[in-house]
C-alpha cells in the first residue's frame, strides 16, 4: 500500500512539473515571476496575488503562501480575496509556489522508494532565507504568514510547524501525509512539539474519508493536545464527505476563518461607531502582532447604517471620515455624495461626483459610468 502511493505521488509530480515548464506570464489573479536559487542550485516560478487596493494606499498585508501553487493558487487567490472583501479575513498577499519535485521539496527523510526524497529540509531553507525575504523585499508585507500544504504538502508544513514554528503563524495542513516513512513525523513531534511559543500559532488540519490518514493524523491530534499549551490553537476536523481530491477548497475557505477568528468585527461593535470599531482594528493589531486599520469598506458601511436611519449628519461625518483616510478611492466619494444628495446639498453632492468620476477613470473602476450619471443628475438639478 505504501509503495503504491508513493507511486501516486510520483505520477502527480510528473503532471505538476510539466505545469510548472510554462513560460512566465500573467495568470488569473495575479502575476507569475522566476526567481534564481542559490539553495536549491535551480530556478522556481512563483505566483503573486495582491489585493485590490493594493495600489491605492500604504497598507501592508499578512501574506499567504501555498504549496502545490500549480494546483491551489487561482482558488486560494480566489477564496482570499471573497473572505476579505466580506470582511471575515484581513486581506491578503497570496504567493503559491510551483512545483519541480515535490518528492524532493516535501519529504524530511530519505526513502529507497523515491530516489529524490529527503530534501525538506533544504526547500524550508529556501522558504526562510530566500522566497520570504524576497516576498517582503518586493511587497508591503506583514510579519504575519500562513503556510498551506495539501497531502505530501501538508505533511510538509506539519514539518516546518515542528522544526522551525517560528517562520510562520499559522498552518493549515490539508490530509498531511504524515505516514510517510513509518510515521516518521508522528514519532519526532513528541520530541519537536514546543510547550509554549513565544507568539500564538494556529495549526488547522482536515482529513477526507480517508482510512488510511486517520490514524497517524489522530496520534499526531492527541500529541498536540497533550503537549502544548494555549499558545497554540489547535483545531483538527474529518470531513467524510470529502475525498482527497474535493478536501483542500473547503479546507482553505475554513482553515483561513479558523486562523483570523478574532479578525471578524462584532455587530454590537459596528453599532457602537467609529471609535469602538478602531479599538477593535488596534486588538487584532497587537493580536496579529502587525499594525490593521480599520478598512474602506467597514467605514463606508457604518455609513450607510447612518444613513438608513436618516441621520444625515452623523453619515456625511463618517463618509468625509473615509474620504480623508482613503483619498484615492473613487468609491468614498461616491458614498458621501450619497449623503449630501439625500440632505438636499447638491452642490456638494456634485463636486464629489466629479471627483469620484476622476478617480473612477484612473483606476480603471467599473463603476466608473455610473458615477459619471449620478454627477450629471446632480448638475442638472
Amino acid at each position: 500500500m505504501k509503495t503504491a502511493i508513493i507511486g501516486l505521488f510520483c505520477a502527480l509530480t510528473l503532471l505538476l512539473h510539466g505545469m510548472a515548464s510554462a513560460q512566465e506570464k500573467d495568470v488569473m489573479f495575479g502575476k507569475q515571476f522566476t526567481i534564481d536559487s542559490k539553495i536549491l542550485i535551480e530556478q522556481r516560478k512563483i505566483r503573486i496575488y495582491l489585493p485590490p487596493k493594493y495600489g491605492q494606499n500604504n497598507q501592508n498585508y499578512p501574506v499567504l503562501y501555498l504549496l502545490d501553487g500549480d494546483v491551489h493558487f487561482f482558488h486560494g487567490s480566489s477564496t482570499s480575496q471573497f473572505l476579505s472583501q466580506n470582511g471575515i479575513i484581513p486581506e491578503l498577499i497570496v504567493v503559491g509556489i510551483l512545483n519541480i519535485d515535490r518528492n524532493r521539496d516535501f519529504s524530511p527523510t530519505h526513502v529507497a522508494e523515491v530516489p529524490t526524497s529527503g530534501g525538506a529540509e533544504n526547500f524550508l531553507n529556501f522558504l526562510d532565507k530566500e522566497l520570504i525575504p524576497f516576498i517582503n523585499q518586493s511587497y508591503r508585507t506583514t510579519p504575519f504568514r500562513v503556510l498551506m500544504g495539501h497531502s505530501f504538502g501538508g505533511a510538509f508544513a506539519t514539518y516546518s510547524f515542528l522544526t522551525n514554528p517560528g517562520l510562520f503563524d499559522g498552518y493549515i495542513a490539508i490530509s498531511p501525509y504524515l505516514q510517510y516513512d513509518n510515521n516518521n513525523l508522528v514519532s519526532q513531534s513528541a520530541n519537536l512539539l514546543g510547550k509554549h511559543y513565544q507568539t500564538q500559532k494556529s495549526f488547522y488540519m482536515t482529513v477526507g474519508d480517508e482510512p488510511a490518514y486517520f490514524d497517524p493524523l489522530r496520534n499526531f491530534s492527541d500529541q498536540i493536545t497533550s503537549k502544548t499549551d494555549s499558545s497554540l490553537i489547535f483545531k483538527y476536523v474529518i470531513m467524510n464527505n470529502e475525498n482527497h481530491a474535493t478536501i483542500p477548497y473547503l479546507s482553505i475557505f475554513n482553515g483561513l476563518q479558523f486562523i483570523f477568528s478574532e479578525w471578524q468585527l462584532p455587530e454590537k461593535t459596528m453599532k457602537a461607531g467609529l471609535q469602538a470599531i478602531d479599538l477593535h482594528y488596534r486588538h487584532i493589531s497587537e493580536l496579529y502582532h502587525t499594525l490593521i486599520v480599520t478598512p474602506e469598506f467597514i467605514i463606508n458601511r457604518l455609513g450607510y447604517n447612518y444613513l438608513q436611519l436618516n441621520d444625515y449628519t452623523k453619515a456625511i461625518d463618517t463618509f468625509t471620515e473615509n474620504v480623508k483616510r482613503y483619498p484615492k478611492s473613487a468609491n468614498v466619494y461616491d458614498s458621501l455624495c450619497e449623503a449630501y444628495e439625500k440632505s438636499n446639498n447638491l452642490e456638494m453632492a456634485s463636486d464629489n461626483y466629479k471627483k469620484a468620476y476622476e478617480l473612477g477613470l484612473l483606476e480603471l473602476n467599473p463603476n466608473v459610468m455610473l458615477f459619471k450619471t449620478n454627477f450629471d443628475r446632480v448638475t442638472n438639478r
